[in-house]
């Protein structure tokens, strides 16, 4: 009997758009099979109070303990789970694996790029080499700049909490090889901003942001790939289905892989056209200006950085006492 064809929205998808896992968690990765994968403290946090991924911890706990320093021993634990768990995704994705540098680094260039040298050198320990991964900075000016260092030394970054034009432009105009938008949390800004509490998916102040970007990359040129993040609901994912990339988490998947309904591509892409010469260049003080203008990106992003320094707070509080308790 003729095996069935798999027609659903999650294959549609994959037709027009590279799908990338928003987890830690490995047996979804296994699970949905995408090209590439992405963490943040939040979902390694998540991750590893699961008992699958106990040895992941216990080998960060033993490589941390050989830390002279006794002060430096937290730290060095969390980079290497870290950098466990990407190296645990790399062996099931044939694509790259972003990993995360601490978010309470954001408003400081030089150690963001003395954090990610770290974690590219822990990689490359496990024999992991730096071109299957993608170092998520976020995109404040200083994590800008950062990228900028980086990319320039051949380690490519993935800019992180996306939520202006101005911050995609000024990623670009670094040469930063990928952008993250938060499609979820524009919206959620705007249904508490606004009152009003649903959008059609092409409406979606977050879809329409994630293509007015793509749009601008494309008229200019740009390398730098465009990957919606932060998703609430799958028709915010459909709306931009086109996309360079699109981050999705495990129950979004799912609902793809469970639905039928026909998929049309949403965003192409028309290089025909492009010029690089429109490309807007932004000075820091034209960057600060525009990004202050927008009064969701600037509450968005430092929302976004509180958050993810708040659940490392609670990854290294586990940690600490998994430390402990082991001593």
């Amino acid at each position: 009997m003729a095996e069935s064809k798999d027609n659903s929205q999650f294959t549609q998808l994959s037709q027009y758009t590279i799908l990338v896992a928003d987890t830690g968690d490995v047996e979804s990765i296994k699970k949905f099979k995408p090209t590439d994968a992405t963490t943040n403290p939040s979902l390694i946090y998540a991750a590893a109070q699961l008992s699958q991924y106990q040895h992941l911890v216990d080998d960060a706990i033993a490589y941390g303990k050989k830390e002279t320093d006794k002060s430096k021993v937290l730290q060095a634990v969390i980079d290497r789970l870290s950098v466990n768990f990407g190296a645990e995704i790399s062996k099931i994705v044939p694509g790259v694996v972003s990993t995360e540098v601490d978010a309470r680094l954001s408003f400081n260039t030089q150690a963001s790029i003395d954090k990610a040298h770290l974690l590219i050198d822990l990689y490359k320990q496990l024999g992991i080499p730096k071109e299957r991964i993608l170092i998520k900075l976020a995109s404040t000016w200083e994590g800008i700049k950062a990228a900028e260092v980086l990319e320039k030394e051949g380690i490519h970054c993935n800019m992180t909490l996306i939520f202006s034009m101005a911050q995609a432009i000024a990623c670009s105009q670094v040469g930063a090889t990928l952008i993250s938008p938060f499609v979820g949390r524009i919206l959620d800004w705007y249904v508490s901003a606004t009152g009003t509490k649903s959008y059609p998916p092409e409406q979606d102040p977050g879809v329409v942001s994630v293509a007015k970007i793509y749009k601008y990359y494309k008229s200019v040129g740009s390398k730098t790939i465009v990957m919606g993040a932060s998703f609430r609901n799958v028709g915010e994912i459909i709306a931009l289905a086109g996309c360079d990339k699109l981050t999705i988490g495990p129950s979004l998947l799912d609902e793809l892989k469970g639905s039928t309904t026909p998929i049309t591509r949403a965003l192409v892409a028309d290089n025909t056209g492009a010029d690089p010469s429109k490309a807007i260049v932004l000075s820091e003080q034209e960057f600060r200006w525009q990004f202050n203008e927008d009064q969701m990106a600037v509450e968005k992003l430092s929302d976004g950085i509180r958050k993810f320094g708040a659940d490392t707070l609670k990854l290294e509080a586990l940690i600490q006492a998994r430390i402990n308790a082991s001593s």
